[in-house]
């Protein structure tokens, strides 16, 4: 592994679920609370779509090009233009909760899970289907984090970041999830689990909300290396890159008080790490 290096400069207020087009040779990520959807390459300036709504997640799309996106209360498709076409609405009758963290799964579903804001009702993990049907996985949802997959799609990993556990469960995109097991529990800190990746030897890249760091994890759960990064809140990661071997981390200044923003001059940055394994070409929704 090399030094971390920027890879856009910039001071987002909520940076989040960052994925890498192959075909495209593009970085794309967005600002939740702005709902802002940023494109570009490494090292250029990057172009912003701003959505209707809040924009907690994204993934892309199979053969098409836009992004499935998670707004605040709903799925949509968003066009190159900005045009979105809703799909689903999610939990309209909670109006404490949104839509947070996502990720396609290998099967061409979109998964999705969100966050509790106010009041005492939890959210759900929901799992959007190409033909626009919706499946509920999991209730009881504090804030939705860590949403990723074995390379076989077999293990949907999965964190309700408030418990700090990531936990593991057996995945079949027409079945519900299977009992879940204990991968990894954040007690004792560095932070809390925030967005996560796996790579090509099946290990999980973790980053660590308030900690300040990035964990590489064995596919039983081990840390095998830990990454200190120059901010608090990193927030999401994706390998991209023509090897895939550069692991990019959205961060936040969401959280920070000024002191800490001033101490912190990438805090908002997409940042960059190389690597020595690989990451997995990203899944995409087939809708």
């Amino acid at each position: 592994m090399t030094a971390i290096t920027v890879a856009v400069a910039q001071r987002l207020e909520l940076g989040e679920s960052i994925l890498w087009d192959g075909p495209r040779g593009l970085l794309a990520w967005v600002d939740i609370h702005k709902g802002d959807l940023w494109q570009g390459r490494p090292g250029a300036a990057p172009t912003c779509l701003t959505l209707p709504d809040r924009v907690g997640a994204i993934g892309l799309r199979a053969d098409k090009p836009g992004h499935v996106v998670a707004l605040a209360k709903g799925f949509a498709l968003v066009d190159a233009t900005g045009h979105v076409t809703p799909l689903a609405a999610i939990e309209t009758d909670r109006p404490g909760t949104r839509l947070n963290d996502g990720r396609s799964d290998p099967f061409g579903n979109f998964l999705c899970g969100g966050m509790r804001e106010s009041g005492i009702e939890g959210s759900a993990l929901y799992r959007l289907r190409p033909d626009g049907r919706v499946d509920r996985l999991l209730e009881g949802i504090g804030c939705a984090n860590a949403t990723c997959f074995s390379p076989d799609g077999g293990t949907l990993y999965f964190a309700d970041m408030p418990t700090g556990r990531i936990v593991a469960y057996p995945y079949h995109p027409d079945r519900p999830l299977g009992p879940g097991r204990l991968f990894f529990d954040f007690a004792g800190g560095p932070g809390l689990p925030d967005g996560a990746t796996i790579d090509a030897e099946g290990c999980m890249w973790a980053t660590h909300w308030g900690g300040g760091c990035i964990t590489r994890h064995a596919p039983d759960g081990r840390v095998i290396a830990r990454v200190a990064l120059p901010v608090t809140n990193p927030t999401c990661l994706a390998f991209g890159g023509a090897g895939l071997d550069t692991l990019f981390i959205s961060t936040a200044t969401f959280g920070l008080d000024a002191g800490r923003r001033d101490a912190e001059p990438l805090a908002g940055a997409v940042l960059a790490l190389r690597c020595d394994v690989p990451g997995l070409p990203e899944p995409r929704f087939a809708g």
